[in-house]
Formats: C-alpha cells, structure tokens, sequence
C-alpha cells in the first residue's frame, strides 16, 4: 500500500498527481478566506478573496472524480463494508485531531465574536469533543460557541459530515445508476444549485441542523458531487501542457473574484456562483486531470499541496477562532496591523498540517489498514 497516493487499492491505475496540488491550492485559499474574513464583520459583500468559500464545492468536485475514478470498476470484488472501512481510514484520523485542537484552543478564544464561551463549563465543552470524533452534528442544547455551529469545536467540520454522506449515498445507489439517469439528477441538482444561489446571492451555509442550513448543505453537495463522478465516467483525459500552472491560476482567480453587483442586484453575484460551480470547477478538474508533471520541483510541490490539503482543511478553523478573539480582545481593526498575526496564523498552520500528516495522518491510517482491511485489499 501506498499512503502517499491515499488508496487502500494497490497501485494499478494512473495517479493524477495534479489534482492533488489543486486540492493543496483551493485549502490554502480557505485559510486565506477564513483569515480575511475576520474584518468583514459579517458583511460578505466586502470581504477579501471574496468568493473563498466556494473551495468547498470545488473539493465536492474533485471528491466525486477520485471516488468514481478509483471505485466504479471495483465492486465485483469489494464489499459495502471495505469500502466504508476505507473512507473511514482516510479520512477519519483528521477529524479526531481537528477536535482535539479544538478544545484545546476552545478557552483561549471568549471574545465578543463568541458570547458562549464564557459560560460553557469544561465538562460541555469535552463532551461536545467526543460526540465531534464521531462526526454526529450537534444541536442547539450542545451550542457553545453561540454560531449555532453542528460542530462548535472545529466549524469547517460539517463539510465532512456531508462528504460522508455523499460516500454512503455513492456506495449504496449512486455507483449503480446508468450515465443517463446519472445526467438527470445532475440537471435537478443543477437547477436547485442555480435557484439557491439566484435568489441568495450566495451559496454560503451548511454548518447547522436547521431546514434552511440542510437545504444549503444537500445542495452545495449534490451537484459538485455529481458532477465529479459524471465527469470520471464518460469525459476522456487530453494533454494539456502548463495543465498545473493554468488550472491553479483558474481556481485562485475565480475564488478571488470580487462581490459583483449590490445588494439590489443579487442575482448578478448569485449567477457568478452557479456558473462557476456548475460549469469552472468541472473544467479545472478536466484541465488538472489532462496534465503532466514535469520536473521534479512540480513533482515535489504537488506532492507537499496535496500531503497537506486535508490536513490544513480540517485543522485550521480553531487557530482561525483563536486570531478572531485576539483581534477583539487587542480591538485590532486594521488588517495592516494584523498581517504579521495572520502570516503566524497561516504559516503554523501548514506546519502543524504537515507534522500532522507526517507523524500521525500516515502512520496511523497505516497501521488501520494492517489491522482492519483483507490482505488482498491493502
């Protein structure tokens, strides 16, 4: 087994090292988004790296491409249940830590942007930790933060209860569908996606157990995630040259786009969110699929991004929760003055990612697979 190229598979198909990179570049930018978005005081229109968020529905993107493109031809010898057991060893060691760094920070963060800190006794807070190592979402009794948050400790953990989700609906129904009916649902999706984002102005949301954040979330879920798998299914790979290179300049330039169009006219900045979810990500996964790796530099620096991008994703927010709260606490209001915090911020981050992969992400999925999958699956 290779750990490097995150399969319990041996290594029998072609690894799309690009992809990779991609992931490592859309998690830096949520970093990025999530750092910036500390003095925008709640007003979306005027933060920074204004469209950040969508990284998580390009990471949908991409999910629904590795997972069609490594199991589809699989099942005639594997089980509902090796496969559950492969996602878990994936991608479940990070949420652990990702809530142990939680608690840990949780104190250090009482602050005005979280009014229910300061009365959560220790005993709430570790008991919100353990339920959060299961990935079970919270409701509003277990609310310590005041965010109404499913997962308090460590926010950006609800994008993972959703790709659960989506792994079980794929190992249970979708992988069965014939392509057409596949094209069908695609096109519903395609329609719920645009009529959310229209009517909004935005697709952000999905982090609570509420009707209106469930909607957000199964929306902003289905039609990425159909879309990747549609794509691994009946779109040929080209050759493209420079494929890193412009398929990372796409993604950061389409994150970075600003607000378009003002609070009279939301349609206009909700219409930029469809087409970019709908029609962009697919095509930056087309193009990053479609190169090479040339050099070893590249070879490295795709390696680093995707060893990393999990990693930092799931980790990240309570280091975020913790500079928001210094920030109130210092009455920091300027961005300028708070760069040399946010470069702290955004580089122990990647350390703390990367010393994490390193000497718990790998070695403990390692001795999971040894321990829990047939031999004939390592």
């Amino acid at each position: 087994m290779n750990l490097k190229f995150n399969s319990s598979f041996k290594d029998t198909k072609k690894h799309y090292i690009i992809l990779d990179g991609l992931r490592g570049v859309a998690a830096v930018m949520v970093v990025l988004f999530h750092l910036l978005e500390t003095f925008a005081m709640g007003k979306h229109a005027e933060q920074i790296i204004n469209h950040g968020y969508l990284a998580v529905d390009f990471f949908f993107v991409l999910s629904g491409f590795v997972i069609g493109y490594a199991y589809d031809d699989r099942w005639h010898k594997m089980s509902l249940k090796e496969f559950f057991k492969r996602r878990l060893i994936r991608l479940h060691p990070m949420i652990i830590v990702g809530m142990i760094i939680g608690a840990i920070l949780f104190y250090f963060q009482d602050s005005f942007f979280f009014p229910a800190i300061s009365e959560t006794p220790v005993w709430k807070m570790l008991l919100v930790m353990v339920i959060g190592f299961t990935l079970f979402p919270v409701g509003r009794s277990l609310d310590i933060r005041g965010w109404t948050e499913m997962h308090p400790l460590n926010g950006p953990a609800w994008s993972l209860f959703y790709e659960y989700i989506a792994n079980i609906l794929y190992a249970l129904f979708l992988r069965k569908l014939p392509n057409k009916i596949l094209a069908v649902l695609l096109f519903i999706c395609g329609a719920a996606l645009i009529h959310l984002a229209v009517t909004n102005g935005h697709i952000i949301g999905g982090w609570a157990i509420n009707t209106v954040q469930l909607r957000i979330g199964f929306t902003r879920l289905l039609y990425p995630f159909l879309a990747g798998l549609l794509l691994s299914r009946v779109v040929k790979v080209g050759h493209i040259k420079n494929a890193l290179f412009w398929s990372s300049l796409l993604l950061i330039v389409i994150l970075s786009v600003p607000h378009i169009g003002g609070e009279e006219h939301v349609w206009m900045n909700g219409l930029y969110v469809a087409l970019s979810v709908i029609f962009i990500f697919p095509l930056i996964v087309y193009i990053g699929a479609s190169g090479e790796i040339e050099g070893k530099r590249a070879t490295q620096l795709c390696r680093f991004l995707g060893n990393i991008s999990y990693p930092i994703y799931i980790i990240h927010y309570p280091m975020i929760y913790t500079f928001m709260a210094w920030v109130a606490k210092n009455e920091v209001m300027s961005m300028t003055k708070a760069i040399p915090a946010m470069i702290l911020v955004l580089g122990s981050s990647i350390l703390l990612s990367w010393a994490s992969f390193r000497f718990y992400d790998v070695p403990v999925r390692k001795w999971l697979t040894n321990r829990f999958m047939s031999s004939k699956s390592k």
